[in-house]
């Protein structure tokens, strides 16, 4: 049984090594000419301001999380919509009372002011 993992394990030890390899090579042969330009973070073009370290304020990460958490939503609503006809109305309540939870939810952070950007 376990034989047949064979090829699977050579593959993934033959990409590992591939990719190690690359690396190694780049490191070895690749050129190095670091230069101001090189070394200052990308700001599409524009010269950068401030430090590329600037520390970001956790209402950013909270309102990232708020964003998944609700947009996922979205994930769920397809595959319903796809086969609302043969969930009849039991599929229905059961969308209605799903969405009523994201509500609930949804007032829960905006009463505790997680969408707020100031203090």
């Amino acid at each position: 049984m376990l034989l047949s993992y064979l090829p699977i394990v050579l593959f993934v030890l033959l990409a590992a090594g591939f990719a190690l390899a690359t690396l190694f090579l780049s490191s070895v042969l690749g050129p190095r000419r670091p230069s101001k330009d090189k070394l200052s973070p990308y700001e599409c073009g524009i010269d950068p301001v401030g430090s590329a370290r600037e520390r970001f304020s956790v209402k950013f990460y909270l309102v990232a999380m708020l964003f998944i958490v609700f947009d996922i939503e979205i994930v769920f609503l397809y595959p319903w919509a796809v086969v609302l006809n043969s969930l009849k109305l039991f599929g229905l309540v059961e969308m209605i009372f799903f969405l009523g939870i994201l509500l609930v939810g949804l007032l829960y952070v905006w009463k505790k002011g997680g969408l707020e950007w100031t203090s």
